[in-house]
């Protein structure tokens, strides 16, 4: 699993934040967005293979999914904070927080 931010907004991956899912979302609809945004990925890697550009345009505009999951696009929360989404952790408010986590390693 990998570590998400004590404001549950980020997880990081290979030192990278990554937005979060709103986890405001009602857990149907949630789970939707993610057959969807799955389906979308599967025909991306099909278009990829087939070197077809027009086709790797739809398929890649279907991804937009992560913006409803409100992992692109407008942040989901409210408090004026900034995105910090696809930054290194330690280029961000977080970098302390990454850092204590590896302390004890």
């Amino acid at each position: 699993m990998h570590p998400v931010t004590p404001d549950g907004r980020y997880f990081v991956v290979k030192g990278q934040l990554w937005r979060c899912s709103n986890p405001s979302l009602e857990e149907d609809v949630r789970q939707h967005l993610v057959d969807a945004l799955m389906a979308a990925r599967r025909e991306v890697k099909k278009a990829k293979d087939s070197e077809d550009a027009s086709q790797m345009r739809r398929a890649r505009e279907k991804v937009q999914a992560k913006v409803a999951l409100g992992e692109r696009g407008p942040v989901w929360w409210a408090d004026g904070s900034p995105d910090f989404n696809r930054f290194r952790v330690t280029n961000s408010p977080y970098a302390e927080w990454f850092s204590l986590l590896h302390e004890s390693d």
